[in-house]
Order: C-alpha cells, then structure tokens, then sequence
C-alpha cells in the first residue's frame, strides 16, 4: 500500500514535465517562462521535506499522512477568485487550477500542491523502521519503485491525454486519484504510534506547546545530523547532484523531442516514460540480489558509472539521432535507482532513532539538485540548446562519482 501511495502521490509532481510546450502555447508565455511550472512545482516539494516531513516525529503518522493526502486532493483543485472579461466586469467567477487563465495563479497553485505533495517521504522512514537489516535495502526499493513508477506513469498520462484532450484534463485526473488514495490509505493505513508521545498531539495547551519546542529542537538537530555525519553529507552531495542530471535531462527533452530534427507530438514524448518501466519494476529484484549482499558503496559506484557513460552518449548524438535520448533515458533511470537505493540503505543505519530527520537532510538535498537541475538545464537549453544543457549533466555525474571515490576514506 505505502508503495501505491508512493506513486499516485508523487506523480503530482511531474504531470507538467511533458506538457510544459502545451503550457507555454495556452498561456503565450516563452518555454522557458512555462518551464518556472516545473521549476515551482520542485521548490514547494523540497519546502514541504524542511518543513513538514520532522512532524512525522512528533505527530502520530496516520492521521499526518491522511490529512496531508486530503488537503493535496484539495489543492490540487482549489478555489481562485478572477476577474470576468470585461462584458462581465461586475461579476467574479471562482476557477480551480484546472481552469484558471491566469498564469501567476497556476504558478502559485503548482508550488503550494508541490508543498503538500511530502507523503512518500513519511513512508519511506517508515518501512526503514519496519524492515530487518538484511533486507532493509529490498524493502525501500519497493517502495522506490513505487515512486519512480509514479513519475513515469506521470509523464506518460500527462503526454497521452495533451495529445488526444485538453492538457488540463491531467490535473482533473491527478485530483480524483489523489482522493482514491485518501480513501485507500484511511482503509488500510494501520495507526502507527507517536514517536514522541508527549509531544504534541497529548493534549491541553502545554501538550501543543511542547510540541512546538519539540518542532523547533527538531529543525535544528536536523541541520547538525546534516553537518555531523560523514555518510550523511555524502549521501547528500550524491543526491543532489544525481537529482540534478535527472531532472534536467526530462525537463529539457520535450523541448528537444518538439523541435527539429524530431517535432513529435506531446503523446509520443509521454511515451518515452515507457523506456524506464522495466529498469523501475526490477528494482526490488536487483535490490535484493546485489545491493542486499553488497556494500552500498560498490552498488552506488556501479549506478553512477552507468549514468555517466549514458549521459555523454546522450548529450552528443542527442541532436541528430533519437537513440541518444533514448540511451540516456535508460542509464540515468538504472544509475538513479542504484544509488539511490544504495543511499538509503546507508543512511537508515546512521540513527535508527532519527529516521524522518536523516530522510528530511536527505530528501531537502536530493530536491533541491531537482529544483537546480530544472532551472539550470532549462536555462542552457534556452542559451545553447540540448548539448549545452547535456554537458553541465556529464559534469554533475563525474563530479558525484568524485564524492562518492571520497567516501572510501
């Protein structure tokens, strides 16, 4: 269940990535104008890891979880009060994000769900917990494949529905399956118990009040595990930087797959979603075969030489021939899955007391390279095109093997 939450969760994060040139074309703004969409949408996520995801310490975690599926559900179609045309000035008409005309208000509405959007990184904690040692690193890869088959499921959906109906019927799509899994997490979700049972939540206003010092001791000792943990900081600098080559590489390439030499329509570039499917389902099979009996060192160093090689292949042959996209697709989502399961295996070992806070550092780094990656690939790509943006990725790559060559000291 925490594995379909995972997914039908996260994919509100990346509905817009293949339709970011159908955005640009409704509300006349440039690619790269529509590529802020994108931008938001990560930067409201990585807000909602730093400040949401530490109640998972101090809160009990059902009803947190729940009331955060819900409220995304909302948002995802809340109410937006804009001004009629001017026939209709002395009227106002209420439009949800599915509808609004106004770009400042679909922009304002990504980051606010992109905020709320933070369940799988209450479950992923959760099943680090649960899970004995010896297969902890098969059990997370469970539920990251969930969350990496929630993003290709995204994209594809999203690049189906803008080829054959309006592009906005994907947030429509995104709201009822929020509230599927609202409906379906208050079923099954068992009532996990407070792992701070005198912290908020325990009653009267001094329990809420102890919660909130509690909160704010949190943030803090959040920042120091961020600081004084070795494996920590470069399972850190890893992700951010792996998170950067990724994001920038789905970003860029509708714009690549909708100009020339190519100009495919939005459905066959959702349909290149599908390239990653096998390497996703896998996961938990090579999880338990290789990173289970191997140090997550080796299992990381494996992933990362993978994605380099696909990336230089894929930023050089991009341009002329779609075998380079193609290539790339397919190492960066196996070198991904990897290291970041390699990663996570680490990290949960660190402080078995302190899982939401080493998830939180985690999670914080690996969005904010998201959020980089998407403004910087967007960017060169306006600048130079696909090589240009491609090349800053070959850079990232090399630079996280180098951080994780560091960790054999």
């Amino acid at each position: 269940m925490s594995s379909q939450a995972s997914c039908f969760t996260v994919s509100n994060l990346y509905y817009n990535q293949t339709i970011l040139n159908r955005i640009a074309e409704t509300f006349d703004v440039t690619f790269e104008r529509a590529s802020s969409v994108a931008t938001l949408m990560q930067a409201g996520y990585a807000s909602g890891l730093l400040l949401i995801c530490p109640l998972g310490d101090i809160l009990p975690r059902r009803p947190l979880i729940l009331g955060l599926v819900a409220f995304t559900a909302t948002l995802v179609s809340p109410p937006i009060s804009t001004p009629q045309p001017t026939t209709h000035k002395n009227k106002t008409q209420w439009l949800p994000l599915t509808l609004t005309p106004s770009f400042p208000a679909f922009l304002t509405l990504s980051y606010l769900t992109g905020l709320t959007t933070v369940t799988p990184q209450l479950m992923l904690p959760l099943v680090g917990d649960l899970a004995p040692p010896h297969r902890r690193a098969s059990s997370l890869a469970v539920v990251v494949s969930g969350l990496s088959l929630g993003i290709l499921v995204a994209r594809i959906l999203s690049g189906v529905l803008a080829a054959y109906t309006h592009w906005r019927n994907i947030y429509w799509f995104g709201f009822g399956v929020q509230w599927v899994v609202a409906v379906g997490l208050w079923v099954w979700l068992p009532d996990y118990p407070n792992k701070n049972p005198g912290g908020a939540g325990s009653g009267g206003a001094a329990g809420w009040m102890g919660g909130f010092w509690r909160y704010l001791e949190i943030l803090g000792g959040r920042g120091r595990l961020a600081v004084t943990e070795p494996l920590l900081v470069q399972a850190m600098v890893v992700a951010f930087l792996l998170s950067a080559v990724f994001t920038s590489y789905w970003t860029t390439l509708s714009f690549l797959l909708a100009s020339p030499p190519y100009g495919y329509e939005s459905v066959v570039i959702g349909l290149f979603g599908l390239i990653g499917v096998v390497v996703i389902l896998a996961a938990p099979v090579y999880s338990r075969l290789v990173i289970d009996r191997v140090v997550p060192l080796a299992s990381a160093l494996m992933g990362l030489t993978v994605e380099l090689v696909g990336v230089v292949i894929g930023t050089f042959t991009g341009s002329y021939h779609v075998a380079g996209p193609v290539v790339q697709a397919i190492t960066i989502d196996l070198g991904s899955q990897f290291t970041q399961i390699a990663n996570r295996a680490a990290i949960y070992g660190i402080r078995p007391e302190a899982q939401n806070r080493i998830n939180t550092a985690y999670m914080v780094a690996a969005f904010s390279g998201q959020l980089t990656g998407t403004a910087v690939g967007n960017r060169l790509y306006a600048q130079g095109g696909w090589v240009y943006s491609g090349s800053c990725s070959s850079k990232s790559s090399f630079m996280s093997s180098f951080a994780l060559i560091m960790w054999l000291d």
